[in-house]
């Protein structure tokens, strides 16, 4: 573009780029002696009967965002109509989309991914709360602009919703993008907050692997992933990932929305805490010592792997020892009491008088369900243990007597 023109107020100078409703512009602001952006809709495009839908999604789109202002999200200044455009005046930021730093497939720094995480973070927490309860539903790296000063900001609300005027279409699923979508999105259902929890646990997987995690040949494949795949640590994919960073996706990319974080807010205090102890051990390291904690995960966060799926909340997660037997003899179980009770039940005559219950039900239980253990034949696992007692006696008295 050569020559300035006017769009309301605004005069255009440059093209920024297209989005998925419209072109987005440079442009003066002369009342206030500012730079802006312009996003606009050209109405000639849209169908006849589509028309009124779009102008109100549009007014809908700068009344929800309008009131956001936070270091994290692009500010919505103006909105007009000239002629056949619809546009929305709003920050200019001089920077780079996120999807640009990720496009030669590579990871970022870990710390640098960390960064923007929170930032995002802390921005989505804001619009989260807000009294218009904003959600975006299309948190995306093309839509987070990264400043020269590393500064993220999340653009274009050109999906979002008042929870209060939300309304459910059939097209729905399309309106975000379907590598970054939530399972609840692929499926049709309402998405609020925690979808844009999930899409943006897809961008920091991204961010610290270089590569998504659901890459699907085509689009009935992607979806299947989204709703039905768990996918490998980060750290399998990037070795310098620490283990808490795999915790943390692996909640943040939980299918289920209520196994998610329930909060942005979580979310970003949890990666401030990794950050904190990287640089704690970076720190001991400087100083010739050696950390005596791993960067450890959050607690009660299950971990996916490449051969086996995550753990359902019904099930433990598992720890890096050794796992142990399903069934066994429980932590309080006191062998020496065991015996002596055993002892008292052995008559003048050698023979065992066996009852139903020889010690209390407290001290043996199955491994892990804190109730008496039943054997697989019938037999209470305490008789069995009784009858193995005294066969180990005679064995060694035979011994000795020998």
């Amino acid at each position: 573009m050569t020559d300035p023109w006017l769009l309301g107020r605004y005069e255009v100078v440059a093209e920024l780029g297209k989005g998925a409703m419209g072109v987005v512009y440079r442009a003066n602001d002369p009342m206030l002696n500012r730079t802006v952006a312009i996003k606009t809709i050209n109405m000639d495009e849209a169908e006849n009967e589509g028309m009124a839908e779009y102008e109100e999604r549009f007014h809908t789109e700068a009344k929800a965002a309008g009131g956001l202002n936070h270091p994290n999200i692009i500010i919505i200044y103006d909105i007009g109509k000239s002629g056949h455009l619809l546009y929305m005046a709003m920050e200019y930021v001089e920077g780079r989309e996120l999807r640009e730093l990720l496009a030669d497939g590579k990871p970022l720094p870990i710390a640098q991914a960390i960064d923007i995480g929170i930032q995002v973070a802390e921005g989505l927490a804001y619009a989260h709360s807000h009294r218009t309860r904003v959600v975006h539903r299309d948190i995306k790296p093309a839509n987070i602009l990264i400043t020269a000063e590393g500064r993220a900001k999340i653009a274009d609300f050109g999906i979002a919703r008042m929870r209060s005027s939300e309304t459910r279409t059939q097209t729905g699923i399309i309106l975000g993008s379907p590598k970054y979508i939530s399972p609840e999105q692929v499926k049709g259902k309402r998405a609020d907050h925690r979808s844009d929890i999930f899409s943006l646990g897809v961008i920091l997987y991204q961010c610290l692997t270089g590569v998504t995690p659901f890459n699907g040949e085509g689009l009935s494949a992607l979806m299947y992933q989204i709703t039905d795949y768990e996918p490998a640590p980060p750290s399998s994919a990037n070795p310098q990932v620490p283990v808490m960073l795999d915790y943390i996706t692996a909640k943040v990319l939980a299918k289920a929305p209520e196994a998610r974080y329930q909060s942005a807010a979580d979310l970003a205090n949890d990666l401030r805490e990794c950050k904190a102890q990287m640089e704690d051990s970076r720190r001991l390291a400087a100083t010739g010592l050696s950390s005596t904690s791993p960067i450890a995960p959050p607690p009660a966060v299950a971990l996916a792997s490449p051969e086996r799926p995550a753990p359902s909340e019904s099930e433990p997660a598992e720890d890096a020892a050794p796992s142990a037997p399903t069934r066994g003899i429980s932590r309080a179980f006191d062998s020496h009491e065991a015996t002596a009770r055993l002892m008292r039940q052995i008559g003048a005559d050698g023979t065992a008088e066996f009852v139903a219950a020889p010690f209390s039900t407290s001290s043996f239980v199955t491994e892990g369900t804190g109730r008496p253990g039943e054997h697989p034949w019938g037999l209470r696992e305490n008789t069995i243990f009784a009858v193995t007692v005294i066969a180990a006696l005679g064995i060694a008295t035979a011994i000795v007597l020998l």
